[in-house]
């Protein structure tokens, strides 16, 4: 697992590729409120879950609130054996927000 920054993310949401994903591990709620553009929401709890979807992707980009949840669903896919997984883990969502980044509230 590699860390990135909320400005890295934002570097990565700027030429999406089809083999990448912005994985948000908060939950249904939070997502609702806002959340990065094009992320898919997956609480990090239910990770596990989807890991065969999860696990045809090149790279995974997963962040949270704060970094926790974001590490715990890093360490969790890892374990299950994924590769290429960005985690956003010193920081998150209200980072992106207070960067002046694009928000989302759709699907």
């Amino acid at each position: 697992m590699k860390s990135i920054s909320i400005p890295e993310l934002h570097a990565a949401c700027q030429n999406p590729k089809s083999d990448e994903i912005i994985l948000d591990v908060r939950t249904p709620g939070e997502f609702a409120e806002g959340h990065v553009p094009g992320s898919k929401n997956i609480p990090f709890d239910q990770v596990m879950n989807h890991f065969e979807s999860l696990n045809k992707y090149k790279t995974l980009y997963i962040y949270c609130r704060a970094g926790g949840r974001a590490i715990t669903a890093c360490q969790i896919l890892e374990t299950m054996g994924a590769k290429n997984l960005m985690c956003v883990d010193d920081g998150g969502f209200p980072d992106w927000q207070e960067l002046g980044y694009k928000v989302s509230t759709q699907g």
